[in-house]
């Protein structure tokens, strides 16, 4: 009885049957599927708490996200009913969504390859075939010669509704490929190793990992993180060729529930490094790659908010810490040999508005990546003179990305650059003789003239004086006079950065008059680390207001206007449409909520949830801290739906999703269908074979993409 699902026979209270002229039912006795009400009760810290909808959490959720196939019957049929309605309201919709994904299809070079990058012998690169959703793992002789095809991503993931390569990584003596594959989007991913002399998997079969390899030196050993049954990244593992699993060592295991585990290499190729981080705290032990019997070493014990990360050069270790109030990051120097705190010295100091995001130690050269207003540079610096000279770009807003390469003695590196009007660029640059080569610029095959197009960096007010940097991009002809529609992308969490870079989709939008827009919130870390800290736990709200802030200042610039703006978000971005639809939703025409995080209190209080109590110096814990529970309650979305208009609705979920569990939206949609006075219509949509990523194949996912446009195009009236 606790899980029954009626279809109903009219619509439910609250739920117009006609959101407005645009989203009129195909079918006069559509209705939405009502899900059942069951109340569950809970008091904490003196309130109660009522969650209706709970029961679409399955009881046995951990095997779920192992195999959908597991999924109850009851909760399946409802998801499948909503699946259904949202086919069925989106119907009309079908040949605007095929020429979407024909024209978006249409801008990607299909047989496409990536720059190769050399290492030893050899020079690495991945490739596309015409037609193909995965991609070709290949190499080519570095003197000359034909190239050769490693791993076929189109065959392993042949007969696969779902297929995701995760890493695939060369032995030191290029004889082998260690790859990583999950088949079932909840990120438990296999690892096989492939002679690649006679092009067969070996024996070895190493299962529940993250995905990451990294080899020792003797091209026998390699270690892999081991997810525990709580699907959290908890054990380092070394694994010889030839052993079953059973007997792969324990080199490290995190008991603190909180934290999660990483594992990398140094530039130099020394070193395997294990980070053990939560959101506010890190430490790192180094494994020596020439001995596959290797002692873990410590760098620097964890000492709670202090943030490290670890470069090798000779020596020295190249530190990128915010020890000792370096809020945006400094780079220190320490000796490997004794790598303590206490023997930390400034190398590049801490500047107050100038990120640091990430250092590369090459033999002669120590390159970082930092971020100043939003906008990157890379910075090369003389290892023995201590001289720097900057990489930038004249553009209002772009992107900037650094290519590490394979080699340590080298004095060329690799960096990409694009902007929201430049197709991708990747160049290489001899850090000497400062010369940039371009390798390769983005081709699209039917056509593309950046003189046609606009970017620009706008600014907008939170209510509490803070400028919000806003990146956009329009068609140059575009009328700007307050009805242009708008798309309105924000995240804002983690310390995540959205980048102002091309994204080919988008012109289907934008060429139809849409104005697209990033929000660069609080939370994110575009203006640096105190950005991050403005819109975390107590101050979480302060991302919510500053995409409404960035929404007002569009229209009040006559970018677009009231209703004309279609709001975008994907997992903690999705928390963000789910606040800003309850706080603001009369600004938009509508919201697009992607593997959104909405109960964010049910889940905060779960410490079963894979990404629970990582999570909780992110959000706070409402399960031992009153504050963290009376912060998190005013917000949390699902928590907040009132009886109050909405706009249209877009909810997308995965089944399998690990990060963001399929019942948060589900949870979600049913509670604002039995609240809401009007507007709408609100739509679930959950891939049953995915899940956070949604589609792994590169055409599956313009699908998707597909279906968000067509709706946004739907609720600003342009379908």
């Amino acid at each position: 009885m606790r899980w029954a699902v009626k279809r109903p026979s009219r619509r439910p209270p609250g739920v117009p049957a006609v959101a407005d002229a645009s989203w009129t039912a195909p079918f006069p006795d559509l209705a939405p599927p009502l899900a059942e009400r069951w109340p569950h009760r809970f008091e904490l810290f003196g309130q109660e708490i009522q969650d209706d909808y709970a029961w679409l959490k399955a009881e046995n959720w951990r095997e779920v996200l192992k195999d959908g196939s597991a999924l109850p019957l009851a909760i399946r049929e409802h998801l499948e009913r909503e699946n259904a309605y949202t086919d069925a309201m989106l119907a009309d919709l079908g040949p605007l969504r095929e020429r979407l994904v024909r024209e978006m299809r249409g801008r990607i070079k299909e047989d496409d390859d990536t720059v190769p990058q050399p290492d030893g012998p050899y020079a690495y690169f991945t490739r596309y075939r015409e037609g193909g959703q995965h991609p070709l793992i290949c190499r080519e002789p570095r003197e000359g010669g034909e190239a050769e095809i490693l791993l076929d991503g189109d065959k392993e993931g042949e007969d696969l509704a779902y297929f995701d390569l995760q890493d695939a990584v060369h032995s030191p003596d290029h004889r082998l490929l260690a790859w990583s594959a999950d088949v079932a989007g909840s990120e438990l991913y296999t690892i096989r190793v492939r002679d690649l002399g006679t092009g067969e998997d070996l024996a070895d079969e190493v299962r529940r990992t993250s995905g990451e390899v990294i080899w020792c030196l003797d091209s026998r050993t390699f270690y892999y993180v081991e997810v525990d049954e709580n699907h959290r990244p908890a054990r380092v593992r070394r694994h010889r060729l030839g052993r079953p699993q059973s007997e792969d060592e324990l080199i490290y295991e995190e008991t603190e529930v909180g934290w999660f585990i990483d594992i990398d290499q140094t530039t130099s190729g020394a070193f395997v490094v294990v980070s053990i981080s939560d959101h506010e705290t890190s430490e790192v032990w180094l494994l020596d790659r020439a001995d596959p019997e290797a002692e873990r070493r410590l760098v620097a014990a964890r000492t709670p908010l202090v943030i490290y990360d670890v470069e090798h050069h000779g020596l020295d270790l190249i530190i990128r810490t915010n020890a000792d109030g370096a809020e945006d990051f400094k780079l220190v120097v320490a000796p490997l040999a004794d790598p303590r705190r206490e023997n930390w010295r400034d190398l590049v100091p801490y500047r107050q508005g100038v990120m640091v995001l990430y250092q590369v130690a090459l033999a002669r050269h120590l390159v970082r990546l930092e971020r100043q207003d939003a906008n990157p540079r890379i910075v090369v610096r003389e290892m023995w003179t201590g001289a720097e000279h900057a990489i930038a770009f004249p553009e209002e807003a772009y992107s900037l990305g650094l290519d590490a390469g394979y080699e340590f003695d080298t004095d060329t590196i690799r960096f990409g650059y694009s902007s929201m009007t430049t197709p991708n660029e990747t160049y290489d640059y001899n850090l000497r003789t400062r010369e940039r080569v371009l390798r390769k610029r983005q081709e699209i095959p039917s056509g593309f003239d950046s003189a046609l197009y606009v970017t620009r960096r706008l600014f907008g007010t939170a209510e509490d004086g803070e400028t919000v940097p806003i990146s956009l991009v329009h068609r140059r002809d575009l009328k700007l006079d307050g009805t242009a529609p708008c798309l309105l992308y924000g995240y804002g969490s983690y310390g995540s950065s959205v980048s102002a870079s091309f994204r080919t989709n988008l012109l289907s939008l934008v060429d139809r008059g849409f104005v697209y827009a990033i929000a660069h919130v609080r939370g994110g870390t575009e203006k640096g680390w105190r950005w991050y800290l403005d819109g975390k736990r107590e101050k979480k709200t302060n991302t919510f207001k500053d995409f409404v802030a960035s929404a007002e200042a569009l229209v009040a610039a006559g970018y677009t206007g009231r209703k004309r703006l279609v709001a975008l978000g994907g997992s903690a971005g999705g928390m963000l449409m789910g606040a800003v639809a309850n706080m603001a939703g009369d600004l938009f025409a509508g919201i697009v909520a992607e593997v959104p995080f909405v109960d964010v209190l049910n889940t905060m209080l779960d410490g079963d949830l894979p990404l629970t109590p990582p999570e909780w110096p992110e959000w706070g814990n409402p399960r031992q801290d009153e504050a963290a529970f009376r912060t998190i309650l005013p917000y949390s979305p699902y928590d907040n739906v009132r009886p109050q208009p909405y706009p249209a609705i877009l909810a997308l979920g995965g089944l399998t999703d690990p990060r963001v569990t399929y019942w948060e939206p589900a949870k979600w949609v049913a509670k604002l269908r039995a609240t809401m006075t009007d507007g709408g219509p609100v739509l679930l949509r959950i891939n049953m074979d995915a899940g956070h990523g949604g589609a792994a194949g590169r055409f599956d996912r313009l699908e998707e993409v597909a279906l968000i446009y067509a709706f946004a195009l739907k609720a600003v009236g342009l379908a």
